[in-house]
Protein backbone atom coordinates (compact mmCIF):
# COMPACT_ATOMS: atom_id res chain seq x y z
CA UNK A 1 0.00 0.00 0.00
CA UNK A 2 1.11 3.19 -0.78
CA UNK A 3 1.62 5.26 2.22
CA UNK A 4 1.12 8.95 1.10
CA UNK A 5 -1.83 8.61 -0.89
CA UNK A 6 -3.65 7.04 1.40
CA UNK A 7 -3.09 9.54 4.01
CA UNK A 8 -3.84 12.57 1.75
CA UNK A 9 -7.56 10.24 0.92
CA UNK A 10 -8.14 9.92 4.40
CA UNK A 11 -7.54 13.87 4.98
CA UNK A 12 -9.80 14.48 2.27
CA UNK A 13 -12.59 12.23 3.77
CA UNK A 14 -13.20 14.48 6.65
CA UNK A 15 -12.58 18.05 5.29
CA UNK A 16 -14.25 19.63 8.04
CA UNK A 17 -11.69 17.71 10.71
CA UNK A 18 -8.87 18.48 8.26
CA UNK A 19 -9.27 22.05 7.74
CA UNK A 20 -9.74 22.67 11.63
CA UNK A 21 -6.45 21.17 12.21
CA UNK A 22 -4.96 22.68 9.74
CA UNK A 23 -6.08 26.35 10.71
CA UNK A 24 -4.75 25.41 14.12
CA UNK A 25 -1.41 25.28 12.69
CA UNK A 26 -1.90 28.06 10.61
CA UNK A 27 -2.93 31.01 12.73
CA UNK A 28 -0.33 29.65 15.49
CA UNK A 29 2.25 30.28 12.80
CA UNK A 30 0.88 33.39 11.62
CA UNK A 31 1.03 35.24 15.33
CA UNK A 32 5.03 33.74 15.57
CA UNK A 33 5.44 35.36 12.15
CA UNK A 34 3.65 38.85 13.07
CA UNK A 35 4.91 38.68 16.32
CA UNK A 36 9.01 37.72 15.10
CA UNK A 37 8.41 40.75 12.48
CA UNK A 38 7.76 43.35 14.81
CA UNK A 39 10.45 42.55 17.38
CA UNK A 40 13.11 42.41 14.62
CA UNK A 41 12.11 46.07 13.45
CA UNK A 42 11.57 47.11 17.17
CA UNK A 43 15.71 46.20 17.97
CA UNK A 44 16.69 47.18 14.35
CA UNK A 45 14.98 50.26 15.19
CA UNK A 46 16.96 51.00 18.58
CA UNK A 47 20.16 49.72 16.90
CA UNK A 48 19.83 52.25 13.57
CA UNK A 49 19.14 55.16 16.02
CA UNK A 50 22.29 54.67 18.50
CA UNK A 51 24.68 54.34 15.07
CA UNK A 52 23.22 57.32 13.19
CA UNK A 53 23.21 59.40 16.92
CA UNK A 54 26.47 58.16 18.09
CA UNK A 55 29.19 55.97 16.24
CA UNK A 56 28.32 55.12 13.20
CA UNK A 57 28.09 51.85 11.52
CA UNK A 58 32.05 52.21 11.74
CA UNK A 59 34.24 55.07 13.49
CA UNK A 60 37.39 55.96 13.11
CA UNK A 61 39.13 58.07 16.23
CA UNK A 62 42.77 58.27 18.06
CA UNK A 63 43.44 55.79 20.36
CA UNK A 64 44.14 58.10 22.66
CA UNK A 65 39.86 59.55 22.12
CA UNK A 66 39.18 55.57 22.40
CA UNK A 67 40.60 55.87 25.87
CA UNK A 68 39.26 59.16 26.95
CA UNK A 69 36.09 58.90 24.92
CA UNK A 70 33.72 59.74 28.34
CA UNK A 71 35.61 63.01 28.93
CA UNK A 72 35.30 64.24 24.96
CA UNK A 73 38.78 64.99 25.31
CA UNK A 74 39.46 67.69 22.26
CA UNK A 75 43.68 67.38 22.47
CA UNK A 76 42.71 64.04 20.98
CA UNK A 77 41.60 64.58 17.59
CA UNK A 78 41.86 63.73 13.66
CA UNK A 79 44.10 65.90 12.10
CA UNK A 80 42.76 66.74 8.22
CA UNK A 81 39.83 64.57 9.22
CA UNK A 82 38.06 66.12 6.06
CA UNK A 83 40.78 64.79 3.56
CA UNK A 84 40.24 61.25 5.23
CA UNK A 85 36.48 61.88 4.97
CA UNK A 86 36.76 62.16 1.68
CA UNK A 87 39.09 59.17 1.06
CA UNK A 88 36.42 56.88 2.76
CA UNK A 89 33.82 58.32 0.76
CA UNK A 90 35.49 57.69 -2.28
CA UNK A 91 36.74 54.18 -1.37
CA UNK A 92 32.86 52.74 -0.54
CA UNK A 93 31.20 54.09 -3.60
CA UNK A 94 31.32 50.85 -5.03
CA UNK A 95 30.48 49.19 -2.12
CA UNK A 96 27.64 51.05 -0.90
CA UNK A 97 27.26 54.38 -2.88
CA UNK A 98 24.60 55.86 -0.47
CA UNK A 99 26.88 55.57 2.68
CA UNK A 100 27.26 58.74 4.82
CA UNK A 101 30.71 59.67 6.10
CA UNK A 102 30.59 62.29 8.93
CA UNK A 103 32.92 64.27 11.10
CA UNK A 104 32.03 64.74 14.54
CA UNK A 105 33.23 67.46 17.52
CA UNK A 106 31.55 66.79 20.88
CA UNK A 107 32.83 68.99 23.87
CA UNK A 108 31.61 70.85 26.90
CA UNK A 109 31.62 74.57 27.35
CA UNK A 110 30.83 77.69 29.23
CA UNK A 111 28.01 80.28 27.86
CA UNK A 112 27.66 83.94 28.63
CA UNK A 113 25.24 86.17 28.26
CA UNK A 114 23.81 89.85 30.31
CA UNK A 115 22.10 87.39 32.26
CA UNK A 116 25.08 85.39 33.27
CA UNK A 117 26.73 81.79 32.93
CA UNK A 118 25.96 78.17 32.18
CA UNK A 119 27.79 74.82 31.30
CA UNK A 120 26.65 73.17 28.24
CA UNK A 121 27.44 70.69 26.09
CA UNK A 122 28.22 71.22 22.18
CA UNK A 123 27.96 68.64 19.14
CA UNK A 124 29.09 69.64 15.43
CA UNK A 125 29.19 68.36 12.63
CA UNK A 126 28.10 69.08 8.82
CA UNK A 127 24.75 70.85 9.47
CA UNK A 128 23.27 69.14 6.31
CA UNK A 129 24.32 65.29 7.40
CA UNK A 130 23.57 66.23 10.56
CA UNK A 131 20.24 66.76 9.69
CA UNK A 132 19.07 63.59 8.86
CA UNK A 133 20.64 61.87 12.35
CA UNK A 134 20.10 63.92 14.85
CA UNK A 135 17.04 65.59 13.92
CA UNK A 136 17.32 69.02 15.80
CA UNK A 137 15.46 71.12 12.93
CA UNK A 138 12.68 69.12 13.26
CA UNK A 139 12.26 70.23 17.01
CA UNK A 140 12.90 74.06 16.45
CA UNK A 141 9.72 76.43 17.88
CA UNK A 142 8.19 78.76 15.49
CA UNK A 143 10.43 81.64 14.39
CA UNK A 144 13.83 79.78 14.55
CA UNK A 145 15.89 78.52 11.69
CA UNK A 146 18.28 75.88 11.59
CA UNK A 147 21.99 75.97 10.68
CA UNK A 148 21.58 77.68 7.62
CA UNK A 149 24.76 79.77 7.75
CA UNK A 150 28.30 79.94 9.42
CA UNK A 151 28.38 82.10 12.62
CA UNK A 152 25.14 79.99 13.77
CA UNK A 153 23.81 78.11 16.64
CA UNK A 154 21.03 76.26 18.25
CA UNK A 155 20.15 76.09 21.70
CA UNK A 156 17.85 74.09 23.94
CA UNK A 157 14.83 76.06 25.09
CA UNK A 158 15.99 75.37 28.86
CA UNK A 159 19.60 77.07 27.63
CA UNK A 160 17.55 79.79 25.83
CA UNK A 161 16.05 80.73 29.35
CA UNK A 162 18.44 80.70 31.43
CA UNK A 163 20.66 82.94 29.69
CA UNK A 164 18.13 85.47 28.50
CA UNK A 165 18.23 84.90 24.97
CA UNK A 166 16.32 84.71 21.94
CA UNK A 167 16.49 83.92 18.55
CA UNK A 168 19.09 86.75 17.04
CA UNK A 169 20.61 87.65 19.93
CA UNK A 170 24.43 86.84 20.47
CA UNK A 171 25.54 84.14 22.25
CA UNK A 172 29.45 84.04 24.08
CA UNK A 173 30.96 80.67 23.64
CA UNK A 174 34.26 79.57 26.15
CA UNK A 175 36.37 76.68 26.19
CA UNK A 176 39.42 75.11 26.42
CA UNK A 177 41.31 74.93 22.95
CA UNK A 178 43.20 71.43 21.62
CA UNK A 179 46.36 73.13 22.65
CA UNK A 180 45.65 73.91 26.22
CA UNK A 181 44.57 77.74 25.77
CA UNK A 182 41.03 79.33 25.56
CA UNK A 183 39.14 79.87 22.82
CA UNK A 184 36.25 82.45 22.85
CA UNK A 185 34.00 82.77 19.77
CA UNK A 186 29.98 84.93 19.35
CA UNK A 187 27.24 83.12 17.54
CA UNK A 188 24.18 83.95 16.10
CA UNK A 189 21.31 82.08 17.42
CA UNK A 190 19.22 81.18 14.87
CA UNK A 191 17.09 78.44 16.46
CA UNK A 192 15.56 77.16 19.78
CA UNK A 193 14.98 73.99 20.07
CA UNK A 194 12.24 71.89 22.44
CA UNK A 195 12.18 68.01 22.49
CA UNK A 196 10.33 68.14 25.79
CA UNK A 197 13.64 66.44 27.42
CA UNK A 198 15.13 68.67 30.23
CA UNK A 199 18.28 67.02 29.71
CA UNK A 200 18.50 68.02 26.79
CA UNK A 201 16.94 70.88 26.14
CA UNK A 202 18.80 72.41 29.56
CA UNK A 203 21.88 71.95 28.02
CA UNK A 204 22.67 70.92 24.88
CA UNK A 205 23.61 73.09 21.82
CA UNK A 206 24.15 72.80 18.26
CA UNK A 207 26.79 74.62 15.91
CA UNK A 208 28.23 74.13 12.54
CA UNK A 209 32.03 72.15 11.92
CA UNK A 210 33.49 74.76 10.98
CA UNK A 211 32.98 77.41 13.78
CA UNK A 212 33.83 74.34 16.03
CA UNK A 213 37.16 73.63 14.51
CA UNK A 214 37.96 77.78 14.50
CA UNK A 215 36.77 77.59 18.20
CA UNK A 216 38.86 74.87 18.99
CA UNK A 217 42.06 75.37 16.95
CA UNK A 218 41.60 72.20 15.27
CA UNK A 219 41.70 73.29 11.85
CA UNK A 220 40.35 70.52 9.31
CA UNK A 221 40.04 68.20 12.35
CA UNK A 222 37.73 66.13 14.14
CA UNK A 223 37.18 63.73 17.12
CA UNK A 224 35.83 61.17 14.96
CA UNK A 225 34.42 59.89 11.43
CA UNK A 226 31.37 58.18 11.55
CA UNK A 227 30.51 55.79 8.49
CA UNK A 228 27.03 55.29 8.14
CA UNK A 229 26.04 52.78 5.47
CA UNK A 230 22.64 51.78 4.23
CA UNK A 231 22.51 48.19 5.53
CA UNK A 232 24.29 46.40 8.32
CA UNK A 233 25.35 43.63 5.95
CA UNK A 234 27.64 45.83 4.39
CA UNK A 235 29.00 46.77 7.36
CA UNK A 236 31.65 43.59 7.00
CA UNK A 237 33.25 44.49 3.67
CA UNK A 238 33.10 48.29 4.34
CA UNK A 239 35.22 47.48 7.34
CA UNK A 240 37.50 46.21 5.30
CA UNK A 241 37.73 48.45 2.15
CA UNK A 242 37.73 51.32 5.53
CA UNK A 243 40.97 49.38 7.56
CA UNK A 244 42.82 50.06 4.14
CA UNK A 245 41.99 53.32 3.26
CA UNK A 246 43.30 54.22 6.65
CA UNK A 247 46.66 52.44 6.51
CA UNK A 248 47.47 54.40 3.13
CA UNK A 249 46.41 57.58 5.33
CA UNK A 250 48.96 57.00 7.73
CA UNK A 251 51.88 55.71 5.20
CA UNK A 252 51.75 59.42 4.77
CA UNK A 253 51.33 60.62 8.56
CA UNK A 254 52.97 57.92 10.83
CA UNK A 255 52.57 59.35 14.00
CA UNK A 256 48.58 58.93 14.18
CA UNK A 257 47.73 56.22 15.93
CA UNK A 258 44.10 55.79 14.33
CA UNK A 259 41.23 53.11 15.34
CA UNK A 260 38.94 51.58 12.92
CA UNK A 261 36.21 49.86 14.98
CA UNK A 262 32.33 48.46 14.14
CA UNK A 263 30.03 49.86 16.41
CA UNK A 264 29.94 46.53 18.11
CA UNK A 265 32.89 47.01 19.66
CA UNK A 266 32.74 50.46 21.16
CA UNK A 267 31.18 51.33 24.28
CA UNK A 268 28.57 49.34 26.60
CA UNK A 269 25.62 49.35 24.22
CA UNK A 270 26.71 46.75 22.24
CA UNK A 271 26.02 44.71 25.12
CA UNK A 272 22.74 46.18 26.43
CA UNK A 273 21.46 44.66 22.64
CA UNK A 274 22.97 41.50 22.89
CA UNK A 275 21.31 41.02 26.06
CA UNK A 276 17.82 42.75 24.64
CA UNK A 277 18.44 40.30 22.02
CA UNK A 278 18.58 37.44 23.65
CA UNK A 279 15.03 38.67 25.76
CA UNK A 280 13.77 38.86 22.36
CA UNK A 281 14.47 34.90 21.62
CA UNK A 282 13.19 34.56 24.48
CA UNK A 283 10.07 36.07 23.92
CA UNK A 284 9.92 34.28 20.85
CA UNK A 285 10.48 31.03 21.83
CA UNK A 286 7.22 31.78 24.34
CA UNK A 287 4.99 32.40 21.31
CA UNK A 288 5.79 29.55 19.31
CA UNK A 289 5.49 27.63 22.53
CA UNK A 290 1.80 28.76 22.64
CA UNK A 291 1.56 28.44 19.03
CA UNK A 292 2.49 24.43 19.23
CA UNK A 293 0.32 24.56 22.43
CA UNK A 294 -2.87 25.40 20.49
CA UNK A 295 -1.10 23.02 17.71
CA UNK A 296 -0.71 20.04 20.03
CA UNK A 297 -4.46 21.19 21.87
CA UNK A 298 -6.36 20.72 18.25
CA UNK A 299 -4.15 17.83 16.90
CA UNK A 300 -4.76 15.51 19.74
CA UNK A 301 -8.35 15.60 19.81
CA UNK A 302 -8.62 15.20 15.74
CA UNK A 303 -6.53 11.96 16.60
CA UNK A 304 -8.25 10.69 19.87
CA UNK A 305 -11.46 10.97 17.72
CA UNK A 306 -10.15 8.64 15.35
CA UNK A 307 -9.68 5.50 17.91
CA UNK A 308 -12.50 3.41 15.94
CA UNK A 309 -10.91 4.20 12.94
CA UNK A 310 -7.40 2.93 14.24
CA UNK A 311 -9.20 -0.46 15.56
CA UNK A 312 -10.81 -0.62 12.30
CA UNK A 313 -7.30 -0.92 10.17
CA UNK A 314 -5.30 -3.36 12.99
CA UNK A 315 -8.57 -5.55 12.55
CA UNK A 316 -8.20 -5.36 8.86
CA UNK A 317 -4.59 -6.64 9.16
CA UNK A 318 -2.70 -3.42 9.34
CA UNK A 319 0.81 -3.59 10.95
CA UNK A 320 0.66 -0.83 14.32
CA UNK A 321 3.50 0.54 12.73
CA UNK A 322 1.99 0.99 9.39
CA UNK A 323 -0.63 2.43 11.65
CA UNK A 324 1.42 4.60 13.05
CA UNK A 325 3.18 5.79 9.93
CA UNK A 326 -0.06 6.61 8.54
CA UNK A 327 -0.83 8.99 11.41
CA UNK A 328 2.49 10.28 11.24
CA UNK A 329 2.20 11.22 7.17
CA UNK A 330 -1.09 12.67 8.33
CA UNK A 331 -0.23 15.09 11.03
CA UNK A 332 3.18 15.80 9.00
CA UNK A 333 1.20 17.15 6.02
CA UNK A 334 -1.33 19.17 7.92
CA UNK A 335 1.12 20.78 9.54
CA UNK A 336 3.26 21.01 6.64
CA UNK A 337 0.55 22.73 4.76
CA UNK A 338 -0.82 24.98 7.66
CA UNK A 339 3.18 25.88 8.35
CA UNK A 340 3.73 26.82 4.70
CA UNK A 341 0.43 28.87 4.53
CA UNK A 342 0.94 30.76 7.80
CA UNK A 343 4.31 31.57 6.99
CA UNK A 344 3.36 32.81 3.95
CA UNK A 345 0.45 34.90 4.82
CA UNK A 346 2.49 36.52 8.17
CA UNK A 347 5.56 37.04 6.32
CA UNK A 348 2.88 39.05 3.41
CA UNK A 349 1.38 40.77 6.54
CA UNK A 350 4.70 41.92 8.07
CA UNK A 351 6.01 43.51 5.00
CA UNK A 352 2.70 45.33 4.11
CA UNK A 353 2.96 46.64 7.54
CA UNK A 354 6.89 47.27 7.15
CA UNK A 355 6.30 49.65 3.75
CA UNK A 356 4.24 52.24 6.08
CA UNK A 357 5.88 50.86 9.48
CA UNK A 358 4.17 52.12 12.86
CA UNK A 359 4.96 55.32 13.96
CA UNK A 360 5.37 55.89 17.21
CA UNK A 361 5.87 59.59 18.01
CA UNK A 362 2.83 60.12 20.18
CA UNK A 363 3.35 57.25 22.25
CA UNK A 364 6.58 58.66 22.65
CA UNK A 365 5.90 62.44 23.06
CA UNK A 366 7.67 62.78 26.28
CA UNK A 367 11.18 61.91 24.77
CA UNK A 368 11.36 62.46 20.82
CA UNK A 369 15.08 63.01 20.73
CA UNK A 370 16.73 62.04 19.14
CA UNK A 371 15.40 58.99 17.88
CA UNK A 372 13.46 57.98 14.28
CA UNK A 373 10.14 56.47 16.09
CA UNK A 374 9.02 54.73 13.03
CA UNK A 375 9.27 51.02 13.68
CA UNK A 376 9.55 48.99 10.17
CA UNK A 377 8.54 45.12 10.93
CA UNK A 378 10.40 42.38 8.70
CA UNK A 379 10.78 38.51 8.62
CA UNK A 380 13.76 37.16 8.60
CA UNK A 381 15.12 34.02 6.41
CA UNK A 382 15.55 32.05 9.63
CA UNK A 383 12.46 33.18 11.44
CA UNK A 384 10.39 31.67 8.26
CA UNK A 385 12.27 28.42 8.41
CA UNK A 386 11.90 28.39 12.27
CA UNK A 387 7.73 28.62 11.77
CA UNK A 388 7.42 26.38 9.25
CA UNK A 389 9.92 24.00 11.21
CA UNK A 390 7.89 24.31 14.34
CA UNK A 391 4.53 23.70 12.89
CA UNK A 392 5.45 20.71 11.02
CA UNK A 393 7.51 18.92 14.04
CA UNK A 394 4.94 19.66 16.54
CA UNK A 395 1.92 18.36 14.18
CA UNK A 396 4.07 15.49 13.54
CA UNK A 397 4.88 15.02 16.97
CA UNK A 398 1.00 15.43 18.42
CA UNK A 399 -0.17 12.74 15.68
CA UNK A 400 2.02 10.43 16.83
CA UNK A 401 2.10 9.91 20.29
CA UNK A 402 -1.78 9.54 20.49
CA UNK A 403 -1.87 6.83 17.70
CA UNK A 404 0.98 5.12 19.49
CA UNK A 405 -0.96 4.85 22.72
CA UNK A 406 -4.30 3.96 20.87
CA UNK A 407 -2.43 1.36 18.25
CA UNK A 408 -1.13 -0.31 21.64
CA UNK A 409 -5.22 -1.56 22.45
CA UNK A 410 -6.66 -4.45 21.13
CA UNK A 411 -8.56 -3.56 18.13
CA UNK A 412 -11.87 -4.59 19.67
CA UNK A 413 -11.25 -1.86 22.31
CA UNK A 414 -9.97 0.35 20.06
CA UNK A 415 -13.92 -0.04 17.97
CA UNK A 416 -15.62 0.14 21.66
CA UNK A 417 -13.63 3.33 22.15
CA UNK A 418 -15.60 6.87 22.33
Amino acid sequence: MKLLPFAYRNLLRNKRRSILAAASVFLSILLMMFMAGFLQGFMDSMVKNYIKNETGHINIATQGYRERAKFMPVDEYIESSGELAKDIEGALTDIDPQAVVAQRIRFGLMLSSEAGTKEALAIAGDPELERKSLMLDTKILPGGRYLDSPGTVIIGEGLANDLGLKEGDTLKLLTQKADGGLGFKKLAISGIFKTGVNALDGFLLQLGLDDAQALLGIEDGSQQIAVMLSSQRLMKKALARIEDQVKEYRGSNPALGLSVLPWTDIGSYPSMIKLMNIMYYWVFVFVAFLGAFIIANVMTMVILERKREIGLLMAMGMPRKQVLRLFLAEGTMLGLAGSIAGTLVGTLLVYLVGIKGFDLTSAMAGFSWPMDNRISPYISGWAIALGICIGSAVSALIAYLPSRRASKMSPVAAIKAL
